[in-house]
């Protein structure tokens, strides 16, 4: 995904899955809890609807808050065909929300986590996205989960150390079952550069760069676009995404 000024098992609310996984990266961190996993059982309470900007971006689907829904925890986004009076390029409606809770890494809270499960559509026109936008500006953006009509998950930072994207492709088997994706944002040393370590159900499957992504709020968006990158043309009928356990942690310790 691409900023809105640009061209572009169950989780533990208070311990990292990934802990265990990491000796003497996270087992010293005491993490605070923000957005709590069960989030989506107080929907106003943490969500916003729509993208920070308004109801559309760079691919072809309307955001409304009809196509979003939340049952037992879960959250449900529903894209079908659709037209528009005012927009021609606008082929279907569906569903977006942001997290009222930022994510800012600072030198007080130099560690963060983002993480959750989601159930994503993989065809060609379909593109589920699990992202951070910087709020005030963009840059910066870090993609957590992004999937452009394939079987790939896309993780993305931009800018990197260079100036330029990061990009890494994981494939994913059967992405319509759920899946966890995080990321971890860590300060490098007294700098304003930030690594981002991104893993996929545990497994770290990539660490990049932030270029001058410390004091930077974050805006943390769950949406399903159409087409765009993900190629034309999208389904005929109904595409849903899922997500669960979504949840934002800091720390004051690396």
């Amino acid at each position: 995904m691409m900023g809105a000024s640009c061209k572009k098992g169950v989780a533990d609310a208070n311990s990292a899955p990934e802990q265990q996984a990491r000796p003497g990266a996270t087992e010293e961190a005491t993490w605070v809890t923000l957005l709590p996993t069960t989030s989506f059982n107080s929907y106003s309470t943490y969500w916003n609807n729509l993208y920070p900007w308004g109801s559309d971006h760079n691919g072809s689907a309307r955001m409304r808050t009809q196509n979003i829904a939340t049952s037992g925890g879960v959250l449900t986004m529903t894209a079908y065909p659709g037209t528009v009076s005012d927009k021609a390029s606008i082929h279907y409606f569906s569903g977006t929300c942001y997290a009222k809770q930022q994510v800012t890494v600072s030198a007080s809270w130099p560690k963060w986590r983002v993480s959750g499960e989601f159930q994503c559509p993989s065809v060609k026109g379909t593109w589920p996205a699990f992202w951070l936008n910087g709020a005030n500006q963009w840059p910066p953006e870090s993609d957590i989960m992004e999937f452009k009509g394939s079987a790939t998950c896309w993780t993305n930072t931009y800018k990197n150390e260079n100036g330029q994207w990061s990009s890494v492709g994981t494939s994913i088997s059967g992405p319509a079952n759920w899946h966890t994706y995080t990321a971890y944002l860590i300060r490098i040393g007294t700098t304003n550069n930030v690594s981002i370590e991104y893993w996929i159900d545990g497994t770290k499957v990539s660490t990049q760069t932030g270029q001058n992504f410390l004091n930077e709020p974050l805006n943390l968006i769950i949406d399903l676009q159409m087409e765009g990158s993900s190629g034309t043309p999208g389904p005929t009928g109904n595409t849903v995404m899922s997500a669960r356990n979504v949840t934002i942690q800091r720390s004051a310790t690396l």
